[in-house]
């Protein structure tokens, strides 16, 4: 989505997003349609309500508080300094080298509430911030080994050692360089 295009947007309307816990954050319409969710919500409430006077309220019940502020957060600054795109493959561990240093800051998170954060952009649709919370995903296993991946998510590694082998063997070419 284009920041004009968001700026094109009455900038007096609110809309109020209402997360899990019930806890309503106010915030302007430009920060909200960042969500494609949101905006289609808005769009659909537009055609059935002649009334605009009244904050529209968006329920968002797979959204925790805590991640929903940290949603908005997102979403304000990225109207404010949009992301720079991230390149495919990533070419560095470090978010830092991929994004802006204030991006790369914001992805700097406990691992729970990074995912909380890929789900909730995932669910509400704001691709800028699914990619980055992506991308810092993948960031944490380049260059690793399965038991590096294991040891830094905490995976239990449930093949026998025969089991391990027979699949890596079978998908031996993956590894080939």
């Amino acid at each position: 989505m284009d920041v004009e295009e968001n700026n094109n947007n009455n900038d007096n309307t609110i809309v109020k997003l209402i997360s899990r816990e019930g806890k309503a954050f106010p915030v302007p319409l430009a920060v909200a349609t960042m969500s494609e969710l949101i905006k289609s919500m808005k769009d659909d409430d537009e055609e059935d309500d002649d009334e605009d006077s009244k904050p529209t309220e968006v329920p968002l019940p797979n959204v925790k508080s805590e991640v929903l502020e940290k949603v908005i957060e997102f979403c304000q600054h990225h109207l404010e300094e949009p992301m720079s795109e991230i390149e495919k493959p990533l070419k560095s561990q470090n978010m830092a080298d991929v994004v802006q240093k204030w991006y790369a800051d914001f992805v700097d998170l406990e691992q729970v509430l990074l995912f909380e954060l890929i789900l909730a952009a995932n669910y509400m649709d704001i691709k800028p911030l699914l990619d980055l919370t992506c991308a810092t995903v993948a960031s944490m296993i380049k260059g690793k080994t399965p038991e590096e991946i294991r040891a830094t998510f905490n995976i239990t590694n449930d093949f026998s050692p025969e089991e391990e082998a027979q699949v890596r063997e079978e998908n031996k070419w993956c590894e080939e360089a």
